[in-house]
């Protein structure tokens, strides 16, 4: 989409920017509660560690899932209690693990004994959460090749808990980022529950974490929906509501892909003749975002960029207008840092802004300064109404803004 000719004017500057609608995140909120009222959400920050994202977040209740000192300390610091926290990695290192203790988050994962060795050494009222290995064939990212704990060691594993003094609460899994098929989350949760039926050793187990992989895109083969069904209907029969187990979950995308919109600025343009036998010319735009930036997405979560056509350009003159092969580069000198190839598209021109829908997932955190070009500017907004009523919220409990 073409941006708005004031703009083109330079007015808004030369850096990529995002807007953040936080209308979104409330939005999205209300619709977790409505669809999985059990579920406790803790959000996953790595997701995007926007500061706004995890303030308004704090502020409806969510929980927070961190893997690292940073995430913690960046949680704390924006109002999450310590309780409201899991440290959510099964290889932490040392001193993270330390760090969480001095500050009080005790809820943590493991899913091996040179880690329960390691927490038992650094952590002595540690709650520990064993993450399971689980089905995740037909997810897009499997996480399961480098997390969890297989049936054959649980075992195992929960006798050295037992021999070394630890406290095992419960039990995690992940069905894998972009799950193409709700009933994989049926068969971990029963999976799950073969753990807890299974613990011969006293272990007072009371919570059960179902990970991610919610979709954030509405275009997803798979609907938030359709997952929620399955979830809810397989905890009513092997996690019923008076089995006295808190269920949480680690939702990332679902909650920010589509409160960000990235505007970035073509300053440069080439025309090439990709055939001798067609007139027709190839253009190459380069913008000032790449992969090494915000669409670094497209390389480590097989994302799929896309334009935003809003009904500002949906008009006769724009439709009717000449349509080019594409290319849209990023501004460094890697030629790897391609965006979009191969696109039919308008003719742009240097100067000339575009814009990319569902960019929140993975996006601004991914930016590392490659070539010194700086990552994007960020805009937080919030109507005036979801405003004044968050600040009307005093505690931190899950609450539904209608």
């Amino acid at each position: 989409r073409r941006f708005p000719k004031e703009s083109r004017r330079g007015k808004l500057g030369v850096m990529p920017f995002c807007v953040a609608n936080l209308d979104s995140l409330i939005q999205q909120h209300n619709r977790w509660i409505i669809n999985l009222p059990r579920v406790k959400p803790f959000y996953a920050v790595k997701c995007n560690n926007t500061p706004a994202v995890i303030k308004t977040l704090c502020t409806l209740g969510t929980g927070f899932d961190c893997a690292s000192k940073g995430e913690i300390e960046q949680a704390l610091s924006l109002g999450a209690a310590p309780e409201k926290i899991i440290f959510a990695h099964t290889a932490k290192i040392q001193s993270h693990i330390k760090y969480a203790f001095t500050h009080g988050v005790e809820m943590m994962t493991f899913d091996s004994e040179e880690e329960l060795l390691k927490i038992s050494n650094c952590h002595t009222r540690a709650k520990l959460v064993l993450r399971i290995a689980v089905d995740d064939s037909t997810s897009l990212e499997r996480l399961s090749l480098k997390f969890g704990a297989n049936e054959q060691t649980v075992e195992k594993l929960l006798k050295r808990g037992r021999e070394l003094g630890l406290e095992i609460i419960g039990v995690s899994f992940h069905v894998g980022s972009g799950c193409t098929d709700s009933s994989v989350y049926k068969q971990a949760i029963e999976d799950a529950r073969h753990v807890f039926d299974t613990n011969s050793l006293g272990f007072h187990m009371r919570l059960l974490d179902i990970g991610g992989g919610f979709p954030g895109d509405e275009d997803f083969q798979l609907s938030f929906e359709e997952i929620s069904e399955v979830i809810n209907k397989s905890l009513d029969k092997f996690f019923p509501a008076d089995s006295g187990v808190e269920i949480i979950a680690e939702p990332g995308r679902y909650y920010v892909c589509r409160a960000f919109t990235l505007a970035v600025k073509i300053f440069a343009k080439k025309a090439v003749m990709y055939d001798p036998k067609n007139p027709d010319r190839m253009m190459m735009y380069y913008i000032n975002d790449g992969t090494y930036g915000c669409f670094s997405v497209t390389k480590t979560d097989k994302a799929h960029p896309k334009f935003l056509i809003s009904s500002e350009n949906n008009t006769a003159e724009f439709i009717s207008e000449q349509r080019y092969l594409s290319v849209i580069w990023g501004p460094t000198c890697d030629s790897k840092d391609k965006i979009v190839d191969n696109y039919w598209m308008p003719e742009f021109n240097v100067g000339e802004w575009l814009l990319f829908d569902n960019m929140g997932a993975y996006t601004v955190i991914g930016s590392s300064g490659f070539n010194g070009f700086e990552g994007c500017h960020i805009y937080p907004l919030m109507t005036t109404e979801k405003w004044q009523k968050l600040n009307f919220l005093t505690t931190l409990v899950v609450v539904r803004l209608d």
